[in-house]
């Protein structure tokens, strides 16, 4: 079983910062990609940003310049800093994860795997 933990969420005042965390655990292989995602209330869920294990990165246009993702292999880690928060930040934020996971008796199997979700609020 694979599980994603996310730490970091809070609230802060717009243009402040945050860093959002996220663990993977379990019988992993590799992981590409992990990323983050983020619903705020009455919309869908989002991309917020995403990176490979070549280091590669996506980010939306909303966050360009201001978030940056980056990930620690050895730890399976991905961490989301957060800069020049604005209200419009405002949401749940989800780790999403491709794992290639060990299958109970043996090979591997391709999950993507969902984050429990961690609230940020951009609030004055």
């Amino acid at each position: 079983q694979v599980q994603l933990v996310e730490s970091g969420g809070g609230l802060v005042q717009p243009g402040g910062s945050l860093r959002l965390s996220c663990a993977a655990s379990g019988s992993i292989f590799s992981i590409n990609p992990m990323g983050w995602y983020r619903q705020a209330p009455g919309k869908q869920r989002e991309l917020v940003a995403r990176i490979y294990s070549s280091g590669s990165t996506n980010y939306a246009d909303s966050v360009k310049g201001r978030f940056t993702i980056s990930r620690d292999n050895a730890k399976n880690t991905v961490y989301l800093q957060m800069n020049s928060l604005k209200f419009e930040d405002t949401a749940v934020y989800y780790c999403n994860a491709g794992v290639v996971a060990a299958r109970t008796g043996g090979g591997s199997r391709y999950l993507e795997v969902w984050g429990q979700g961690t609230l940020v609020t951009v609030s004055s």
